[in-house]
């Protein structure tokens, strides 16, 4: 095998509301941590213990916006993207670096009741490129077979 895979996929809760960032020319760009918890029991002493590692979400324009919209702290998401290592100058002068996952798609995971958010699953976008299915179908009247793949 000769390529190379730099892909990242995390279910877990936010830490905080989505910090936005807009620019001139109209893109933006949406921040927000999530936290991913593991528990064990430890051998020792029969203790379970609970280790959570913390991730720094970035996801762009019209992405941006929905999780802004509809994402709020302690919401659970699932999350797929890559992971980019940015370099930056701190105030004193000093390198630093952060390492961030760049989304590319996401589905909310929680419900409205679970949340205690205004906006019900149904009513708004799960995923940030949703895919058409045609065997989802509400009315009783016949699917029509088209040979256009376009979902509306």
């Amino acid at each position: 095998m000769s390529g190379t895979l730099n892909k990242v996929m995390l279910i877990g809760n936010l830490g905080d509301d989505v910090k936005m960032h807009y620019f001139e020319g109209g893109g933006c760009v949406g921040r927000f941590p999530i936290a991913t918890s593991e528990t064990y029991t430890s051998k020792q002493t029969n203790e379970r213990i609970t280790n959570t590692e913390w991730h720094n979400i970035v996801v762009r324009n019209k992405g941006a916006e929905i999780c802004e919209k509809y994402l709020s702290k302690g919401d659970k998401v699932y999350i797929e993207g890559r992971l980019k290592t940015r370099k930056w100058t701190d105030d004193k002068g000093n390198d630093r670096y952060s390492t961030e996952i760049q989304c590319s798609e996401f589905t909310f995971l929680s419900t409205k009741k679970e949340s205690g958010s205004s906006v019900n699953a149904s009513n708004g976008p799960a995923v940030q490129k949703p895919v058409a299915n045609p065997q989802a179908q509400t009315s009783n009247e016949p699917a029509v077979e088209d040979s256009d793949d376009l979902p509306f």
